[in-house]
């Protein structure tokens, strides 16, 4: 009989953070809907009432520990016939029979408790999965065993049979394609969309207790700070701005400390995390597109960053299929390492076709329909103040003109390369067999001006990435949808 191996006990710790975590929103809503009363008077006539709160937080955190306990008191795994081998449940058994053959890759994931006890987070991605969860997951076991799991994978698809326990097993190569250093991870963060996404997380804790925030108090602080100029306000927002800076850059460092991308076995291996360390691993054969994104504050320096859309697996955790590949890169440098894994791809835009010069109302025309009526209603109900939202129609021109100086397609044998913008540059490559759907769209008015926008979505997560060539002269997008029709 086969041995069957255990998890770490302290996935169970593990397992209950997680699950305590994944509660927090709720726990914090409950309290709030209930005023943060909490009556501990046992003779109160109010006393159960007012502990409902505390009775259901209590019997979530009892089950959320009962549940980790027994998912790694049951939790097994073997291999046995080839297959890496599965089991958990107490009531109801479930197994996973997983063939060495199937395995796409094993993503490591490294947190705080992982680190400490010297110990590994294992996800199992197979061929296929769509599911955008790991086909098994290994809570919490050691490197060996990790070691042993890869080891075990390999032998099966090299078909090599080791007959001793000395025998020296054949190494591939590894190259190494990016590293970031230090001093890029903070030019990653100052020219990123974290100081958004910190603010929006303010937003939305301060939200949740609207309730309880003083409004009438801040805006009578508020209209005293303005008696002293706006020069004091400004500098006010300029401090807030600046902390959620701070706090971007330390997200970012923490996120892509070390961040290193490897190549080996025709896998792209890419390691990252300060606390929390990561390893991706992602066949080449499963990349489907490259986008290669540039917000207006790197294009002005000549830098990039550059994802690639991968089908099947969930890979380490991550929310979506775009994996970052490179966080931070200077254009002059990224066309080497990219050539490197994809020399068969044209990565260049010479001869591409751009929209004619008829369609460039069409890149702002859409704008208008919801600006006018907005600019009214304000200019109407804020006089004389809203007449300022006049002013956003000089970068909404501005913005589409340039939406329309960089839109351009090219096609090269089996390849499509589109360039468009909504505020950040994104340049699209993807082969033609990657392409599930090629979509040809065009309204009334583009027909009487002679222009059409294709639309091209390759396999990406549940919904697919897609990238559209827009208000292109409709010969030209004929001539694109006839390249995708071509066997």
């Amino acid at each position: 009989m086969m041995y069957k191996y255990k998890l770490h006990p302290i996935s169970m710790v593990i397992n209950f953070v997680k699950a305590l975590k994944d509660l927090l929103l709720p726990i914090i809503v409950l309290f709030i809907a209930n005023g943060f009363n909490i009556n501990f008077d046992i003779h109160s006539e109010k006393f159960f009432a007012e502990m409902i709160p505390l009775f259901i937080l209590l019997f979530f955190v009892v089950y959320s520990l009962l549940n980790g306990i027994l998912k790694w008191w049951t939790f097994r795994y073997w291999f046995e016939d080839n297959e890496l081998r599965v089991e958990y449940g107490l009531f109801v058994k479930k197994k996973r029979y997983i063939p060495y053959d199937r395995i796409q890759s094993l993503n490591y994931n490294e947190g705080i408790f992982h680190r400490v006890f010297g110990l590994v987070q294992v996800m199992v991605e197979t061929a296929g999965n769509k599911t955008g969860k790991a086909e098994a997951e290994l809570t919490a076991i050691t490197r060996e065993a990790a070691n042993q799991i890869e080891s075990e994978m390999k032998k099966v698809k090299h078909k090599k049979v080791v007959a001793h326990e000395d025998d020296i097993a054949i190494v591939p190569a590894v190259r190494v394609i990016h590293k970031i250093s230090n001093k890029d991870l903070v030019v990653l963060a100052t020219t990123s969309n974290s100081i958004g996404v910190v603010l929006a997380g303010v937003i939305a804790i301060v939200s949740h207790f609207a309730e309880y925030i003083p409004y009438e108090w801040i805006f009578e602080e508020v209209a005293h700070l303005l008696k002293f100029g706006m020069l004091l306000v400004a500098a006010l927002v300029l401090i807030a701005l600046l902390l959620a800076w701070v706090v971007s850059v330390v997200i970012t460092f923490f996120n892509y400390y070390s961040f290193l991308v490897t190549e080996e076995n025709n896998r792209l291996i890419i390691t990252r995390g300060l606390l929390e360390k990561k390893r991706i691993t992602i066949p080449l054969n499963r990349i489907q597109a490259i986008k290669i994104v540039e917000n207006p504050f790197r294009q002005m320096f000549g830098l990039a960053t550059v994802v690639v859309e991968s089908a099947g697996g969930s890979f380490g955790g991550e929310k979506d299929r775009r994996i970052v590949l490179f966080p931070l890169i200077s254009k002059k440098e990224m066309f080497v390492p990219l050539q490197r894994l994809f020399p068969h791809l044209d990565l260049t835009l010479v001869d591409a076709i751009r929209p004619p010069k008829k369609a460039r109302p069409f890149f702002y025309r859409l704008d208008f329909i919801w600006m006018v009526p907005a600019i009214f209603a304000l200019s109407y109900f804020f006089f004389p103040y809203g007449l300022l939202s006049l002013l956003i129609i000089v970068p909404v021109l501005v913005l589409g003109v340039w939406q329309f100086k960089t839109a351009r397609f090219k096609i090269v044998d089996d390849q499509i390369t589109m360039l468009y913008r909504s505020v950040s540059r994104i340049t699209f490559i993807a082969e033609k067999h990657r392409i599930q759907i090629a979509q040809r769209s065009q309204t009334y008015f583009q027909k009487k001006k002679g222009v059409a926008t294709a639309k091209v979505v390759v396999m990406s997560g549940m919904s697919g990435a897609a990238a559209k060539a827009y208000n292109m002269d409709e010969k030209d997008i004929d001539l694109l949808m006839s390249w995708y029709e071509r066997k």
